[in-house]
């Protein structure tokens, strides 16, 4: 699956959670609440393929699955530019202590996994808008 493909649904999936959400009543701090990865594994077990594991993609005690990928994360499916005869796919824009990247012979891809940046609280409610795409509107390149 391409960035964009998954980045859509996605995109479409929040935006599904968090309209239910709303039509409950829930506010701003309840929403990021509903969030947290054991809410979820209960009560959303389709949101991501790895609830079902229980698997976290980020080993952080309190993670937080609202901002599920990182406005700082950015990619093109095409290639941002070719280093050393390798083509960088995805970057990391504040290029984050925690974030390293995975090279195979001819790809370069950011792995975010050691990176908690989006997952805590209180990056989540400086950032937080309903709508996923609009936190997101710089990913892609």
């Amino acid at each position: 699956m391409s960035y964009t493909k998954w980045f859509q649904a996605q995109g479409d999936r929040h935006k599904e959670l968090v309209d239910r959400l709303v039509k409950k009543g829930l506010n701003k701090e309840e929403i990021i609440e509903y969030f947290y990865f054991e809410n979820m594994v209960e009560k959303e077990l389709n949101f991501c393929p790895l609830y079902a594991e229980p698997r976290k993609c980020h080993d952080y005690e309190k993670l937080n699955c609202y901002l599920c990928a990182c406005p700082n994360f950015r990619f093109k499916d095409e290639g941002i530019k070719e280093i050393d005869e390798k083509m960088l796919f995805s970057t990391c824009s504040i290029d984050s202590k925690d974030g390293k990247q995975f090279k195979n012979e001819s790809a370069i891809h950011q792995d975010c996994s050691g990176c908690l940046v989006p997952h805590k609280h209180e990056y989540i409610k400086k950032n937080f808008d309903l709508n996923w795409f609009n936190i997101m509107d710089k990913c892609t390149l």
